[in-house]
């Protein structure tokens, strides 16, 4: 497109297959190509070779970086203060762009105004069509609605240079992009969403995927000790359920303690909120679900586990960032 802004495109990676599926898809979007591709290889041991083949017309715009594992907020730093591009598109190795992808990408940066940070692309997540959705694919699905995921985030290069980057603290790929939004914003920038779409299919992923994500409770800790606590209304991210899991989790404490004070009756109160509660955690999961004999069992058992791991994370989260100097003051 003629006139639309120069771009450089930085894809952090672990060396999953679906790399290849990223650069084919980018290769072949047309109308506005990326003056390079950055793709920055976060494997703390690298082993084997990188598809980078699949970018076909893009393979001579394409260049490696290494982070040794350090995880993808310090490979996005990495990836982006190399470039010389007024423009920076982030994209996450498990997407594919459209074909109008590059055109309407020239759209969004021709359009935006002198104070525009950061241009968020649309995500679509494909679901089953014979079934209901797995606990997994909905959580995956939140990313529709999710405000200033990387996944496909173009910011202006400018802007990430005024906050210095990504906030590399953030270890995971868990509110890292909810940081850098809020502080872009309070440099005053704007942030908007444009009109070019991605598809992010759903991976594979085990039965326990849900119990290790609670370690993102850290990361919202780190939030809040950064940006107070209002951060999640601020950063449009919904608030989820750790109050409940507060709750269940002191139930679950409780009711043996009482138990051993010779307070039965105490005891079975607690024992009993504590199975109500997670027998509502439960059904709220398994109801929208395709409720198969596996699907059931496996929210049955990770309702169990998820609260008091949740809890867990975010005290550890607390203790660890104690000392974090807050960037906003509360009122």
């Amino acid at each position: 497109m003629t006139g639309a802004p120069a771009y450089s495109v930085v894809i952090p990676t672990i060396g999953r297959p679906c790399l290849a599926d990223c650069l084919r898809a980018l290769a072949e979007a047309t109308g506005h190509p990326p003056e390079e591709v950055v793709v920055v290889d976060d494997r703390p041991d690298p082993g084997g070779v990188l598809p980078l083949e699949a970018a076909g017309a893009l393979r001579g715009r394409l260049r490696t970086l290494r982070t040794g594992g350090r995880g993808p907020a310090a490979a996005r730093n990495a990836g982006w203060r190399t470039v010389r591009t007024p423009w920076t598109v982030f994209l996450d190795d498990d997407v594919q762009v459209l074909p109008d992808w590059s055109r309407r990408l020239a759209q969004d940066l021709a359009a935006a105004g002198a104070s525009t940070g950061g241009i968020q692309g649309r995500l679509r997540v494909p679901l089953p069509e014979d079934r209901r959705p797995t606990d997994f694919e909905r959580g995956t699905a939140g990313l529709e609605h999710a405000a200033w995921a990387t996944a496909d985030m173009a910011y202006r290069t400018a802007a990430l240079a005024g906050v210095q980057g990504f906030d590399e603290r953030f270890g995971r790929a868990f509110r890292e992009d909810a940081d850098l939004a809020l502080r872009v914003c309070e440099a005053g920038w704007s942030l908007h969403r444009g009109r070019r779409t991605t598809r992010h299919p759903v991976r594979a992923a085990d039965p326990w995927v849900s119990v290790r994500a609670q370690r993102g409770n850290a990361d919202d800790a780190l939030m809040t000790r950064l940006h107070g606590p209002d951060w999640w209304a601020r950063a449009q991210a919904p608030r989820g359920r750790l109050p409940r899991h507060a709750l269940v989790t002191s139930m679950a404490l409780t009711a043996p303690a009482l138990a051993l004070a010779g307070r039965r009756r105490a005891a079975g109160a607690a024992a009993a909120l504590w199975a109500l509660g997670t027998a509502e955690f439960a059904l709220a999961r398994i109801k929208p679900g395709p409720r198969t004999p596996r699907e059931i069992t496996t929210m049955v058992a990770t309702s169990v586990v998820i609260p008091p791991l949740a809890i867990r994370h975010w005290l550890d989260g607390l203790l660890r960032h104690r000392r974090v100097t807050p960037l906003r003051s509360t009122p």
